[in-house]
């Protein structure tokens, strides 16, 4: 298969700056796949298994299921906090802070204090504000350099709990280009730093200061040297069942699948010597946008312990999301152990403290998130969120206790704070169900299913000519203009009219009807008032046949107003008329006059 030209398209391009790839279609592509070479040079990048060793080959990860949540750990005051434009002052980091131990966070990093007076001060703060409850354990992040341990180290004084976390970078880009030392140089850093933080910590009288290392870009570092590393500090900090040390392995660089993550993540979960002593950190990035991912296929893979922020905040494509990745499992049936029951207000505390916005198709906090345009998607929710709360009347449970399963719809809106009002918005894209659904949901209309593509239309006219969305109230106007006006606003106009029953199965109408600039008095019979009322209008000139009819209340009580539906051929044209009154009857008369001046009308 070869191309037919080779020629070079981007000099009459309406986009100068890009070049449509050209050249031959590979060989190997099947017919249906045209796509030619780009000219951009991919040559200069390798692939994962090119620049790290990939030892695992029995991988038991694919066949796990994920059953629990892990230890969830927020760095957004810290790693969040370094990739802000305008990092947070104190009273910013006390909000997160909050936040954080409201929704549940057990262990929380506070900050770097060696790097910033700004952070240093803070973790004072928590330490002389009494803010850390019983059950929280305070992280600060450190680098492996003596003074800026030491400094480290004062900054927790008169914390309850502590963690302290040690990192260097160890892979080999990074020992070669900025540390400029060997994997045994970097080794004995390590340990020296290590050994001086066990030291220092053990000054303290009476502080509860545990330990954690992070061997900075794991997932591009040898993993017989991550190892080697990781078990001379597990040996050296003296970890126990009782008292575990955190090794934590970062994706600090995404370079790969989520897959070869998880087969790191299990590769050294088989083979960290005290095994029991250790908890098996996380740390996903994001650069291929596979963070979520990652962390998912981590902890099938032996990762007890996941590190992150919350909306993903972080350093160029961001850390890992934490709501995404805890919402998930509770969309999986599975406890979060993380309330996230007011999502926007958790968004709030986050955009106000990041200075960032949520985008509005984040997964489970987004604006737009719970929102459906698409007609189709609008029929197949409202079908479901009706079949739901029959679901759960015909188990005598409320519906918020009811088993969720509404299409398009993963977990229901209020169970984190949203309301249904967002999950159907109407546009040009819309359909007949989306629209039917919030008439009845926000003005207790029921349309006849006959009557919704009618409507449908009329909706997709407006919608089409704004260029912009219709809220709820734009639909019930809308609906008022169509259907329920033409009744008293059009050629024939119904003046006083009563009706009544003469006999068994007889009825007889009697009007007034202004036409024409005429008024005139009629009368009609039939079986019934809906039929007189056709007779009588038949006696003035307007042949009328009533095809489809529907009432409703609008809602309880005796005050509830009624609403009318009719569907009446009048002389050869058909339309559909809507009437809306205390009286069900005086509601019927307004839909079958008001198609009739819609039919005269059209």
């Amino acid at each position: 298969m070869t191309a037919s030209s080779d020629t070079d398209s981007s000099a009459t391009s309406a986009f100068p700056t890009l070049r449509t790839p050209v050249g031959a279609v590979p060989s190997t592509a099947p017919r249906w796949n045209p796509q030619r070479p780009s000219k951009m040079p991919h040559h200069r990048y390798r692939p994962a298994h090119a620049r790290v060793e990939l030892p695992l080959t029995e991988r038991t990860w694919p066949a796990k299921r994920l059953e629990r949540a892990p230890l969830w750990v927020s760095v957004d005051l810290r790693d969040g906090n370094q990739a802000l434009a305008e990092p947070m002052d104190t009273e910013r980091k006390r909000r997160m802070f909050d936040l954080l131990v409201t929704m549940g966070f057990k262990e929380i990093e506070v900050g770097y204090p060696s790097a910033s007076q700004t952070d240093f001060d803070f973790v004072r703060h928590l330490a002389e504000s009494g803010a850390v409850p019983d059950d929280v354990t305070i992280s600060v992040f450190t680098a492996a350099r003596r003074d800026l341990i030491d400094r480290t180290i004062s900054s927790i004084e008169g914390l309850p709990r502590t963690l302290v976390h040690l990192y260097t970078a160890t892979a080999p880009t990074w020992r070669n280009v900025v540390l400029d030392r060997s994997r045994g140089d970097v080794h004995r850093l390590i340990l020296d730093a290590a050994t001086h933080l066990m030291r220092r910590a053990q000054e303290q009288p009476g502080a509860d200061i545990r330990f954690e290392f992070s061997p900075e870009v794991f997932n591009l570092t040898e993993p017989d040297y991550v190892l080697e590393v990781c078990d001379s500090i597990t040996e050296l900090w003296e970890a126990s069942p009782d008292r575990p040390v955190v090794h934590n392995l970062p994706a600090t660089v995404e370079i790969a699948t989520p897959n070869v993550y998880a087969d790191q993540i299990e590769y050294m979960h088989r083979h960290l010597a005290r095994r029991d002593s250790v908890i098996l950190s996380v740390h996903p990035h994001n650069d291929r946008g596979t963070g979520v991912a990652c962390a998912e296929l981590a902890v099938l893979a032996g990762a007890q312990r996941v590190e992150g922020c919350l909306f993903g905040n972080g350093e160029r494509t961001g850390n890992v999301d934490l709501v995404t990745l805890a919402l998930n499992l509770y969309a999986q049936g599975v406890n979060p152990m993380i309330d996230f029951s007011d999502i926007d207000a958790v968004r709030e505390v986050v955009e106000h403290c990041n200075r960032l916005p949520v985008h509005p198709r984040h997964p489970y906090a987004g604006d737009l998130v719970h929102t459906a345009f698409s007609g189709t998607h609008q029929d197949a929710i409202s079908k479901g969120m009706a079949h739901h709360a029959k679901q759960a009347a015909e188990k005598g449970i409320p519906a918020e206790e009811a088993p969720w399963e509404v299409p398009y719809l993963p977990i229901d809106p209020s169970d984190i704070g949203r309301t249904y009002e967002e999950v159907i918005r109407i546009n040009s894209q819309s359909g007949k169900g989306g629209i039917a659904h919030l008439l009845q949901v926000h003005h207790g209309l029921d349309l006849p299913n006959k009557m919704r593509p009618d409507f449908s239309r009329t909706v997709q006219q407006a919608t089409d000519t704004s260029g912009r969305e219709l809220t709820h109230q734009d639909l019930w106007e809308l609906f008022r203009a169509t259907y329920l006006t033409p009744a008293e606003d059009g050629p024939v106009v119904l003046g006083d009219w009563t009706t009544g029953q003469t006999a068994p199965s007889e009825h007889e109408f009697t009007c007034t009807l202004r036409s024409g600039g005429e008024e005139r008095s009629h009368r009609g019979t039939g079986n019934g008032p809906l039929s007189a009322l056709t007779d009588a209008l038949a006696v003035a000139g307007i042949p009328v046949d009533i095809l489809g009819y529907a009432e409703h209340a609008t809602g309880t009580g005796p005050g509830s107003p009624a609403v009318a539906y009719a569907e009446c051929r009048v002389a050869g044209t058909t339309r559909w008329g809507a009437g809306w009154d205390t009286s069900v009857l005086a509601a019927s008369v307004h839909a079958v006059m008001a198609a009739v001046n819609r039919a005269a009308q059209a």
